[in-house]
């Protein structure tokens, strides 16, 4: 019951969130908050900026992609979680931009979060658009498709529009591409 009520309250935050920069919303102003958050530096040539930045708000501002998607998340020894203030609240703070999204978190025996960084023809995590769409809709791994992402939050992300799944697209589309480091959680 209590884990149902958890869930139902962060599904609402969430819903919550993302109303308020529903397409038509957002000016200016939220679209540089949308890159003032990005701890890496983007390469936006032949991208819709607009759609970048709207990617970058959903991937750091509500998703917390680089909690599951860097290792580690933080800069050594600037986590937030260790009492180490995160600076502005315009600004990126202590993530670790040397391995951001680069996957590689630990979940278990065999089983590590992914690199969604962009391949060598520019592609997150390998995938064209409709491949990550179908990934975040379905749960299934593209090259295995009986297997189903056991730590992704997808059931709750499918229900994202077309555009939201674009804009984080569009935006791993403009990260660089990192390798994961390493990462161990206590007791390991």
């Amino acid at each position: 019951m209590r884990r149902a009520l958890l869930l139902a309250i962060g599904v609402g935050v969430l819903a919550f969130a993302l109303m308020d920069h529903m397409p038509g919303k957002g000016g200016e102003s939220d679209i540089q908050r949308g890159l003032s958050i990005a701890p890496v530096p983007l390469d936006l040539q032949g991208k819709n900026r607009a759609l970048v930045a709207e990617g970058s708000y959903l991937i750091n501002a509500v998703g917390g992609c680089n909690d599951c998607h860097t290792c580690p998340s933080f800069t050594p020894g600037q986590s937030p979680f260790e009492g180490v203030d995160p600076g502005p609240i315009d600004s990126p703070g202590p993530v670790n931009a040397a391995n951001y999204l680069a996957g590689g978190v630990p979940f278990g025996p065999g089983l590590f979060s992914a690199n969604l960084t962009p391949d060598a023809d520019g592609k997150p995590a390998g995938l064209t658009f409709q491949q990550f769409v179908d990934t975040i809709r379905t749960g299934r791994e593209h090259d295995d498709p009986n297997e189903i992402l056991q730590v992704m939050p997808w059931p709750v992300m499918r229900h994202m529009t077309d555009r939201d799944l674009r804009a984080i697209y569009e935006y791993l589309r403009s990260i660089p591409h990192a390798e994961a480091g390493v990462c161990f959680f206590p007791g390991q």
